[in-house]
């Protein structure tokens, strides 16, 4: 258990489980640069942002901005949207401590959270989004006692959902990944680089420099060109 100090953002799932050097170089370096794909995911962010954070559509109600924390996590953030979507009145009991649903202020029955998560591009599976988004599923869960079975996240290129469920095995990842976040904010250590294909597209990547970073002689062939040059 985690105190509120010890809080990460929910967000550092995503970048560490896409490169743990990038996590460290944002939470142990505080760096931080963008280029294109990072500027289209904030302003598409930003639109979910602008709208009315409460909304009621029949049997759904949608609130967009949730605050989140989990301390058996050590996270916290904020939520694209949170669907609450109302459940049947027939619903069975559920046989865990958790409740299926909760009840909403003003309104009759029971209602289960949804969470949606907003990225750029296109449809796609990537296992830090889908961490991401799992940990989100945690917060509420701890926060509100009831079960987060299933969640979207939504694809702004081609404006479709990818439907995730936060099986056993996803959430899993997801705890491992929330707990070498604070092992290596706690150590202060950076990873060293390792240049891969996903370089190529990460803003990163000009901070990073992967091919320097990463030892076994790299540095010194490097400065040895930078040298022989002068």
């Amino acid at each position: 258990m985690y105190s509120e100090e010890d809080l990460l953002p929910v967000s550092g799932i995503q970048h560490l489980l896409f490169c743990e050097r990038r996590a460290a170089l944002l939470m142990v370096e505080g760096l931080w640069a963008d280029n294109l794909y990072t500027a289209e995911g904030s302003i598409l962010h930003n639109r979910v942002d602008a709208d009315m954070p409460l909304e009621s559509r029949g049997e759904l109600r949608i609130a967009r901005g949730l605050l989140l924390r989990s301390l058996t996590l050590g996270l916290s953030g904020k939520a694209d949207v949170v669907e609450f979507h109302r459940l049947p009145d027939n619903v069975p009991s559920p046989v865990d401590e958790l409740a299926s649903g909760i009840a909403l202020a003003g309104t009759d029955g029971q209602w289960q959270p949804f969470p949606v998560e907003y990225k750029r591009g296109r449809l796609r599976h990537e296992e830090g989004y889908e961490a991401q988004l799992c940990a989100q599923a945690i917060c509420l869960e701890e926060m509100l006692g009831v079960s987060v079975s299933c969640g979207a996240i939504f694809f702004g290129k081609n404006r479709r959902r990818k439907p995730v469920r936060f099986d056993a095995a996803l959430r899993e990842v997801t705890v491992a990944a929330a707990r070498h976040l604070h092992e290596i904010v706690e150590s202060a250590r950076t990873p060293k680089g390792h240049y891969s294909r996903k370089c190529q597209s990460c803003s990163m990547k000009e901070l990073c420099l992967p091919r320097i970073s990463g030892g076994n002689g790299v540095v010194a062939g490097y400065l040895s060109r930078m040298l022989s040059e002068i």
